[in-house]
C-alpha cells in the first residue's frame, strides 16, 4: 500500500501539471449564487464539461500518453470504454501522431461511436459490456505491444486528474470543501491527494473531500466497508460514467486515505441536478457530471453552512434523447407540465366548453388523445388525455379549482 501511496504524491500530479500546459483547457470555476441560496453553501462550479472531449477524462489519458517511450508510442495505445475515457484517448494520441485501438461494447449508442472515430481512433466493437470489451483491449494489448490506458487504476491517469484539485487551490480562495462524483476513483483519488497535500505543506486548513456514487452501483462505498474491492452486480443508471461495478485496486487506498466521506444519490436527484444545471446556469451535463451537485442540493454532503465548496461537473457528454426525457420528467415533478383524463358527454360544444376553460386560466394544451372504449368509460361519454404546460403548482391549482366548480370529472395522469 505504501508503494501505491508514493506513486501517487503531490509531486506526481504537480509534474502532470507541467505534462499538460498548453493542452488541456484550465476550465472555470465560478460562483454560482442561485445555486449557494439553495443549498446554504458558497457552491463554485468547476466546468469540466467545456475541455475538448467534454469530460475530465483527457486529463488522466493524456498524462499517460505523454509518459511512453518512444517504443511505446510507435507501438500505440489502446483503451476499453464506451464514452468519455475513448475520446479522451483518441484526441490525445491522434494529436501526437500515435495509433489508438479503442474496443467499445456492442451495445454503445452510434453517437459515441462516430464521436471516438471522429477523434482519430481505430474503434473495435466486441462483447456485450465493459467487461467483455476490456478484455478484449488487454488481449489485443498484448499480441500486439500496444500499451493499455486504463480509464482510472493507473498511478499516471489518477494524477493525471489530480490537476484539477491543483487549479481548484488557485481559483477558489479559501476552498473549504470538494464534492466530487465517483465511479472507479481515479478522479477522486488524484483531487483528494492533491488537495490534501497541497494544504498540509502549506500549513493551512484541510479542504474536505467528499464523494458521490449512484446508489444504483456505489461500488467504492462498498470497498470502503469492507477494506477491498467488491464487484457489484450491473445495474442501469443515467449516470453511466461512473457506472463501474468495481473500485480500483490502486484507487482504494488512496480514497481511504485521502478522502471524507462517500455518499449516493438516486436517479431522481440526478435528473434533477441536470435539469437545475441547464435551466439555471446554463450548463449541459450528463449523468454522471451532474452527481455531485445532486448530492449538494439534496444537503446530502454534509457540510457547514456556507462553506466555500468546489462541486465537480464532471462531463457533458449527454445522450440528446435521454436529455430530452429528463427535460420532460422534470417538468412534470415541477407541475410545469401536466397530464389530466378527463371524462366528457360525448356531444357537440363538449370539446370547446373544455379548452375555453383551459385558456381562461392561461394554460397551454400541448397534446391530447381521446378513447371512447377504454378507463371505464359509459356509453355516450368519452375520455381525453389532454397534456398541458403551466407556470408550475399555484396556476395548476387554480386550473384544477375552476374545473371542479364547473362540474368536470378528472384524474391526474402521473
Amino acid at each position: 500500500m505504501s508503494s501505491v501511496k508514493a506513486a501517487v504524491s503531490l509531486m506526481e500530479i504537480r509534474a502532470a501539471q507541467e505534462r499538460l500546459a498548453g493542452s488541456v483547457y484550465r476550465t472555470p470555476c465560478a460562483r454560482s449564487e442561485m445555486l449557494s441560496r439553495t443549498a446554504g453553501l458558497n457552491v463554485f462550479l468547476k466546468l469540466e464539461n467545456l475541455q475538448m472531449t467534454g469530460s475530465f477524462k483527457e486529463r488522466g489519458a493524456l498524462n499517460k500518453i505523454a509518459t511512453l517511450s518512444p517504443e511505446q508510442a510507435a507501438r500505440g495505445v489502446a483503451a476499453a470504454s464506451a464514452g468519455n475515457h475513448a475520446q479522451g484517448v483518441a484526441y490525445h494520441a491522434a494529436r501526437r501522431g500515435i495509433r489508438a485501438v479503442i474496443v467499445m461494447p456492442l451495445t454503445t449508442p452510434l453517437v459515441k461511436v462516430t464521436a471516438t472515430r471522429g477523434f482519430g481512433a481505430e474503434v473495435v466493437l466486441h462483447g456485450g459490456n465493459y467487461d467483455e470489451a476490456c478484455a478484449e483491449a488487454t488481449r489485443r494489448c498484448a499480441a500486439e505491444g500496444i500499451t493499455f490506458i486504463h480509464p482510472f487504476d493507473d498511478p499516471l491517469v489518477i494524477a493525471g486528474q489530480g490537476t484539477i484539485g491543483l487549479e481548484l487551490l488557485d481559483q477558489v480562495e479559501g476552498l473549504e470543501a470538494v464534492v466530487v462524483p465517483v465511479g472507479g476513483g481515479g478522479l477522486i483519488a488524484g483531487m483528494g491527494c492533491a488537495v490534501k497535500q497541497a494544504r498540509a505543506a502549506s500549513g493551512r486548513p484541510p479542504v474536505r473531500v467528499v464523494g458521490v456514487q449512484t446508489a444504483r452501483l456505489a461500488s467504492m462505498q462498498r470497498a470502503l466497508a469492507e477494506h477491498q474491492p467488491v464487484t457489484l452486480e450491473a445495474a442501469t443508471t443515467i449516470a453511466d460514467g461512473i457506472a463501474v461495478r468495481r473500485a480500483g485496486e490502486i484507487t482504494l487506498p488512496l480514497v481511504e486515505q485521502y478522502v471524507d466521506e462517500i455518499v449516493t444519490v438516486d436517479e431522481d436527484e440526478i435528473a434533477s441536478a441536470i435539469l437545475t444545471l441547464l435551466e439555471r446556469e446554463k450548463t449541459l451535463a450528463e449523468g454522471a457530471g451532474a452527481a455531485a451537485l445532486a448530492a449538494v442540493l439534496q444537503r446530502r454532503a454534509g457540510l457547514p453552512q456556507g462553506a466555500r465548496t468546489a462541486v465537480l461537473v464532471g462531463g457533458g457528454n449527454i445522450d440528446v434523447t435521454l436529455l430530452s426525457r429528463i427535460i420532460e420528467r422534470g417538468l412534470v415533478q415541477d407541475g410545469r407540465l401536466i397530464r389530466l383524463r378527463i371524462h366528457l358527454l360525448d356531444r357537440p360544444g363538449a370539446l370547446k366548453e373544455l379548452t375555453t376553460l383551459i385558456a381562461a386560466h392561461r394554460a397551454n394544451i400541448v397534446d391530447t388523445l381521446y378513447n371512447r372504449a377504454y378507463y371505464g368509460v359509459n356509453l355516450g361519454d368519452t375520455a381525453i388525455d389532454i397534456t398541458m404546460e403551466t407556470r408550475g403548482p399555484e396556476q395548476v391549482q387554480e386550473l384544477l379549482t375552476a374545473m371542479d366548480q364547473a362540474g368536470y370529472h378528472y384524474s391526474r395522469v402521473l
